[in-house]
Protein backbone atom coordinates (compact mmCIF):
# COMPACT_ATOMS: atom_id res chain seq x y z
CA UNK A 1 0.00 0.00 0.00
CA UNK A 2 1.50 3.53 -0.90
CA UNK A 3 1.74 6.24 1.15
CA UNK A 4 -0.95 8.02 -0.29
CA UNK A 5 -3.72 5.53 -0.21
CA UNK A 6 -2.35 5.28 3.81
CA UNK A 7 -3.15 8.62 3.38
CA UNK A 8 -5.62 10.10 6.86
CA UNK A 9 -6.02 12.79 8.94
CA UNK A 10 -7.03 12.18 12.51
CA UNK A 11 -9.03 14.63 14.79
CA UNK A 12 -10.34 14.29 18.25
CA UNK A 13 -12.66 12.02 17.77
CA UNK A 14 -13.18 11.72 13.65
CA UNK A 15 -10.27 10.10 11.18
CA UNK A 16 -10.84 11.33 7.76
CA UNK A 17 -9.03 8.58 5.57
CA UNK A 18 -8.98 7.29 1.45
CA UNK A 19 -12.18 4.76 1.03
CA UNK A 20 -11.70 0.99 0.14
CA UNK A 21 -14.21 -0.91 -1.60
CA UNK A 22 -14.90 -2.82 2.08
CA UNK A 23 -16.88 0.33 2.93
CA UNK A 24 -19.50 0.02 0.64
CA UNK A 25 -21.75 -2.19 3.17
CA UNK A 26 -21.72 0.65 5.64
CA UNK A 27 -21.59 3.87 2.92
CA UNK A 28 -24.79 2.01 1.46
CA UNK A 29 -26.40 1.74 4.82
CA UNK A 30 -26.18 5.40 5.27
CA UNK A 31 -27.04 6.37 2.07
CA UNK A 32 -30.26 4.35 1.95
CA UNK A 33 -32.25 6.65 3.93
CA UNK A 34 -33.82 9.22 1.42
CA UNK A 35 -33.72 12.06 3.92
CA UNK A 36 -30.08 11.98 3.43
CA UNK A 37 -30.00 12.27 0.37
CA UNK A 38 -32.96 14.71 -0.46
CA UNK A 39 -30.63 17.88 -1.95
CA UNK A 40 -28.32 15.24 -3.65
CA UNK A 41 -27.65 14.28 -7.54
CA UNK A 42 -28.26 10.87 -6.31
CA UNK A 43 -29.36 8.71 -4.36
CA UNK A 44 -30.83 7.18 -2.37
CA UNK A 45 -29.00 4.00 -3.03
CA UNK A 46 -31.21 1.02 -3.16
CA UNK A 47 -28.71 -1.55 -3.56
CA UNK A 48 -24.80 -2.27 -2.51
CA UNK A 49 -23.27 -1.96 -5.54
CA UNK A 50 -24.07 1.43 -6.26
CA UNK A 51 -22.22 2.35 -3.08
CA UNK A 52 -19.49 0.18 -4.69
CA UNK A 53 -19.58 1.97 -7.88
CA UNK A 54 -18.70 5.00 -6.36
CA UNK A 55 -15.77 3.54 -4.50
CA UNK A 56 -14.32 2.02 -7.49
CA UNK A 57 -14.44 5.73 -9.33
CA UNK A 58 -12.44 7.52 -6.81
CA UNK A 59 -9.01 6.15 -7.12
CA UNK A 60 -9.49 7.55 -11.09
CA UNK A 61 -10.23 10.37 -10.12
CA UNK A 62 -7.05 10.79 -7.38
CA UNK A 63 -5.16 10.41 -10.15
CA UNK A 64 -6.26 12.72 -12.35
CA UNK A 65 -6.93 15.62 -9.65
CA UNK A 66 -10.45 16.04 -9.76
CA UNK A 67 -12.12 14.78 -6.59
CA UNK A 68 -10.77 14.00 -3.37
CA UNK A 69 -12.93 12.60 -1.28
CA UNK A 70 -12.62 10.97 2.28
CA UNK A 71 -14.35 8.37 4.57
CA UNK A 72 -15.19 9.93 7.79
CA UNK A 73 -14.47 7.33 10.57
CA UNK A 74 -15.68 8.23 14.10
CA UNK A 75 -13.78 6.55 17.01
CA UNK A 76 -16.76 5.11 18.49
CA UNK A 77 -19.55 4.95 15.58
CA UNK A 78 -17.53 3.63 12.72
CA UNK A 79 -17.91 5.49 9.37
CA UNK A 80 -20.56 8.20 9.54
CA UNK A 81 -20.11 9.72 5.46
CA UNK A 82 -18.13 11.30 3.21
CA UNK A 83 -16.41 14.66 2.68
CA UNK A 84 -14.07 15.98 -0.12
CA UNK A 85 -12.79 18.41 -2.47
CA UNK A 86 -13.66 18.76 -5.92
CA UNK A 87 -13.60 21.69 -8.61
CA UNK A 88 -10.53 22.47 -8.30
CA UNK A 89 -8.23 24.83 -9.81
CA UNK A 90 -5.04 25.03 -9.32
CA UNK A 91 -3.77 28.38 -10.60
CA UNK A 92 -6.00 30.21 -8.45
CA UNK A 93 -5.52 27.65 -5.40
CA UNK A 94 -8.92 27.40 -4.67
CA UNK A 95 -11.33 23.94 -4.49
CA UNK A 96 -15.40 23.19 -3.24
CA UNK A 97 -16.19 21.02 -0.26
CA UNK A 98 -18.61 19.15 0.06
CA UNK A 99 -20.08 16.99 3.40
CA UNK A 100 -22.66 14.50 4.21
CA UNK A 101 -23.54 12.22 7.37
CA UNK A 102 -25.70 9.29 7.93
CA UNK A 103 -28.98 11.14 9.52
CA UNK A 104 -28.06 9.46 13.38
CA UNK A 105 -24.75 12.04 13.34
CA UNK A 106 -26.91 15.32 12.21
CA UNK A 107 -26.36 17.54 15.08
CA UNK A 108 -23.98 16.20 16.81
CA UNK A 109 -21.27 18.24 16.15
CA UNK A 110 -19.46 16.04 13.71
CA UNK A 111 -19.35 18.66 11.13
CA UNK A 112 -17.58 21.03 13.00
CA UNK A 113 -14.32 18.90 13.36
CA UNK A 114 -15.09 17.21 9.92
CA UNK A 115 -15.26 20.87 8.19
CA UNK A 116 -11.72 21.90 10.21
CA UNK A 117 -9.94 18.62 9.56
CA UNK A 118 -10.98 19.43 5.64
CA UNK A 119 -9.37 23.09 6.31
CA UNK A 120 -6.42 21.67 7.82
CA UNK A 121 -6.40 19.69 4.55
CA UNK A 122 -7.28 22.13 1.92
CA UNK A 123 -5.05 25.14 3.72
CA UNK A 124 -1.70 24.10 5.44
CA UNK A 125 -1.04 20.46 3.04
CA UNK A 126 -2.49 21.52 -0.53
CA UNK A 127 -1.47 25.22 -0.17
CA UNK A 128 -5.44 26.52 -1.01
CA UNK A 129 -6.30 30.02 -0.34
CA UNK A 130 -10.26 29.32 -0.63
CA UNK A 131 -12.46 26.53 -0.01
CA UNK A 132 -16.29 26.90 -1.16
CA UNK A 133 -18.88 25.62 -0.69
CA UNK A 134 -22.86 25.04 -1.43
CA UNK A 135 -26.15 24.53 -0.24
CA UNK A 136 -29.47 24.55 -1.89
CA UNK A 137 -31.22 27.84 -1.10
CA UNK A 138 -33.81 25.75 1.01
CA UNK A 139 -31.62 23.89 2.45
CA UNK A 140 -32.00 25.23 5.76
CA UNK A 141 -30.04 22.81 7.83
CA UNK A 142 -26.90 22.72 5.82
CA UNK A 143 -26.69 26.51 5.23
CA UNK A 144 -26.65 27.00 8.90
CA UNK A 145 -24.43 24.51 9.37
CA UNK A 146 -21.88 26.10 6.96
CA UNK A 147 -22.27 29.17 8.26
CA UNK A 148 -21.64 27.54 11.85
CA UNK A 149 -18.57 26.25 10.45
CA UNK A 150 -17.18 30.10 9.78
CA UNK A 151 -18.04 29.95 6.24
CA UNK A 152 -19.67 33.35 4.74
CA UNK A 153 -22.65 33.81 2.46
CA UNK A 154 -21.67 35.12 -0.83
CA UNK A 155 -24.42 35.23 -2.54
CA UNK A 156 -27.01 32.80 -4.83
CA UNK A 157 -26.45 31.00 -7.83
CA UNK A 158 -29.42 30.93 -10.24
CA UNK A 159 -30.22 27.20 -11.63
CA UNK A 160 -26.63 26.12 -10.82
CA UNK A 161 -27.71 22.44 -9.30
CA UNK A 162 -29.21 19.58 -11.56
CA UNK A 163 -31.68 17.77 -9.31
CA UNK A 164 -33.61 15.46 -10.91
CA UNK A 165 -35.25 17.32 -14.32
CA UNK A 166 -34.90 20.52 -12.53
CA UNK A 167 -31.75 23.54 -12.27
CA UNK A 168 -32.21 24.51 -8.90
CA UNK A 169 -30.69 28.06 -6.89
CA UNK A 170 -28.10 27.58 -4.58
CA UNK A 171 -26.63 29.66 -1.62
CA UNK A 172 -22.45 29.97 -2.37
CA UNK A 173 -19.92 30.35 0.86
CA UNK A 174 -16.56 30.96 1.32
CA UNK A 175 -13.76 30.75 3.63
CA UNK A 176 -10.32 32.10 2.69
CA UNK A 177 -7.04 31.35 4.35
CA UNK A 178 -7.12 34.35 6.09
CA UNK A 179 -10.36 34.14 7.73
CA UNK A 180 -9.09 30.44 8.77
CA UNK A 181 -5.78 31.32 10.36
CA UNK A 182 -7.94 33.63 12.67
CA UNK A 183 -10.59 31.05 13.58
CA UNK A 184 -10.10 29.31 16.78
CA UNK A 185 -11.48 26.07 14.69
CA UNK A 186 -7.67 26.62 13.47
CA UNK A 187 -6.43 24.71 16.95
CA UNK A 188 -7.74 22.09 16.11
CA UNK A 189 -5.51 19.35 16.72
CA UNK A 190 -4.53 16.49 13.68
CA UNK A 191 -2.34 14.27 12.80
CA UNK A 192 -1.48 13.33 9.47
CA UNK A 193 -0.70 9.95 8.32
CA UNK A 194 0.45 8.97 4.63
CA UNK A 195 0.41 11.85 2.39
CA UNK A 196 -2.13 13.69 0.17
CA UNK A 197 -2.25 12.35 -3.57
CA UNK A 198 0.51 15.19 -5.80
CA UNK A 199 -1.86 15.64 -8.39
CA UNK A 200 -3.96 18.20 -5.63
CA UNK A 201 -0.75 19.99 -4.23
CA UNK A 202 -0.82 23.52 -5.97
CA UNK A 203 3.07 23.69 -5.25
CA UNK A 204 4.62 19.86 -6.61
CA UNK A 205 7.16 18.96 -3.72
CA UNK A 206 10.23 20.47 -4.60
CA UNK A 207 9.30 23.20 -6.93
CA UNK A 208 9.78 27.06 -5.88
CA UNK A 209 6.08 28.62 -5.30
CA UNK A 210 4.53 30.63 -8.28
Amino acid sequence: MTTTQQFALQGPTLTLRIPTLSDAPALFALASDPDVTRWFSWGPYTEETQARAYLERLPGQRRRGEQLDLVQEHRDHGIIGITGLSEFSPRDRRALVGTWFGKAFWGTGANAESKALMCHLGFDLLGLERITSIANVDNARSRRALEKAGFLHEGVLRGWHRHGDRQLDVAIVGLLRGDWEAMPERHVAYTVTGTPPEAFLTTPPGAPPS
